[in-house]
């Protein structure tokens, strides 16, 4: 918590940049629902016993236990799932260019709910944003079915945008109601995966597990870098400068995934996708500059 916001900025968007790949390797034995369960549950334990041995306070009114609850909700659950499904169907880094749109969402939504003031600058750098993305899915928007994989990712990709940007206002939310970014996210990651794998057992998903050595390392990574770190690195950055700004997070991370998934997915770069993801990298960058 003593770090300076460069560093905070720095930490979630690199390894964010890499989760999107690493997601991959969650794909096939387990299913997506029961995966993220998994990632949360033990996320969420893992943070309530550091807070544990650090003697962190972890006593909570009803009330804010709600608040988290619902952070939980929409932050560590439906959005991950949604993620690995279109990754199912999308290469990581086209679905990692998706998500940078949420710097959008971020800005209309804490507009909404925050009463944060959205400039003339910010509709201008999402019109930038929207249009970077139809040129990238220029081939899925022609066809408009939704018999298509990619058409399919897509609609999953954008819907869990919406539930992420809805969790980081909340999360927004929350600090200012002076909820603390650990204690939150702990029992928010521990909320958001029981509902997980009760929503699961519901829908009749099988709870196994896989052993195999890029299941269990990519789990690890997930939950130790992907969860814990970023996230509370991201968070405490949101709390500091707003979600809005905190989004700047958001700028670098599908120029990681891409070019990782160039190297170990086989992805082609195109004119369509390099104009369009300098479009939606220069919108955002428009939208935030001072």
């Amino acid at each position: 918590m003593r770090l300076n916001n460069s560093i905070l900025l720095i930490i979630p968007a690199l390894i964010w940049g890499s989760t999107w790949l690493v997601i991959k390797f969650q794909l096939g034995v387990v299913d997506p629902m029961v995966s993220v369960g998994y990632r949360f549950f033990l996320a969420g334990l893992l943070l309530l016993g550091y807070c544990k041995l650090r003697n962190i306070s972890l006593e909570f009114t009803r009330r804010e236990h709600v608040l988290m609850a619902i952070q939980g909700f929409l932050l560590f659950s439906n959005n991950y799932w949604l993620v690995y499904v279109a990754e199912i169907y999308l290469t990581s880094g086209l679905v990692a260019v998706g998500f940078s749109t949420l710097i959008f969402f971020n800005i209309f939504l804490a507009a909404i709910f925050l009463k944060q003031k959205v400039s003339k600058r910010v509709f201008f750098g999402a019109l930038c944003g929207l249009l970077g993305t139809a040129i990238i899915y220029k081939p899925e928007l022609e066809v408009l079915s939704f018999a298509d994989d990619s058409f399919k990712g897509l609609v999953y990709c954008f819907l869990g945008v919406l539930f992420a940007s809805s969790g980081n206002v909340m999360s927004a939310f929350n600090q200012q109601k002076k909820l603390p970014v650990i204690q939150t996210n702990a029992f928010g990651m521990f909320y958001g995966a029981i509902y997980m794998l009760v929503i699961g057992a519901i829908s009749g998903k099988p709870f196994v597990f896989d052993t195999s050595l890029p299941y269990v390392v990519s789990l690890f990574y997930l939950t130790i870098f992907g969860s814990i770190i970023a996230f509370t690195s991201y968070l405490t950055l949101i709390g500091r400068v707003g979600a809005g700004k905190g989004a700047y997070v958001i700028l670098s991370v599908p120029i990681v995934a891409i070019f990782l998934s160039v190297l170990f997915e086989g992805y082609h770069l195109t004119w369509y996708s390099i104009i369009g993801i300098s479009l939606i990298v220069g919108g955002n960058v428009f939208a935030l500059k001072k």
